[in-house]
């Protein structure tokens, strides 16, 4: 059993390496941490993209595209998937991130509601072509980060 005195020590060193930090030299973010991080990182996307705060999405698009860039860098190849991940990720991934930046820059609240519509289809066809059907992402409903406000500074 872990004492909270050593579970707050342990966990700062966990999150710093599994955020790519090289806490512990030779560490490997597993799959499922990564993409857990991606998981709130697209539903941040969603909530600053509906809030219009297009800085905070563009910046949680790069936290995305960061993230399966660690998938590739970790995870190049996953048992379950028929194809490298190196090549899936990429041929799935980079059209809708690509067409929500684009409504991002164009601070379009209709473009991306559509691209983010993509973004979330391509999730879904990713973990069904790599075994993991049994995931599946949807648009979030709630703001689950209650201590963070989405909304654009000062108004």
């Amino acid at each position: 059993m872990i004492s909270l005195k050593n579970a707050a020590r342990i966990l700062p060193v966990a999150l710093l390496a599994s955020c790519g930090g090289g806490a512990q030299p030779g560490y490997v973010p597993g799959l499922g941490e990564i993409m857990s991080l991606q998981q709130m990182r697209h539903s941040k996307l969603w909530l600053a993209g509906k809030a219009a705060n297009w800085e905070l999405a563009a910046y949680e698009t790069d936290e995305l595209e960061e993230g399966f860039a660690d998938v590739m860098r970790f995870h190049p190849i996953h048992k379950s998937s028929p194809a490298p991940l190196t090549s899936m990720i990429p041929a799935l991934m980079d059209p809708p991130i690509q067409a929500v930046r684009s409504a991002i820059e164009s601070k379009d609240a209709v473009q991306f509601g559509v691209a983010f519509q993509e973004l979330t289809s391509q999730c879904n066809d990713c973990h069904q072509a790599t075994g993991f059907g049994f995931n599946v992402v949807v648009e979030p409903t709630t703001n689950l980060f209650a201590n963070q406000d989405f909304r654009v500074r000062g108004e």
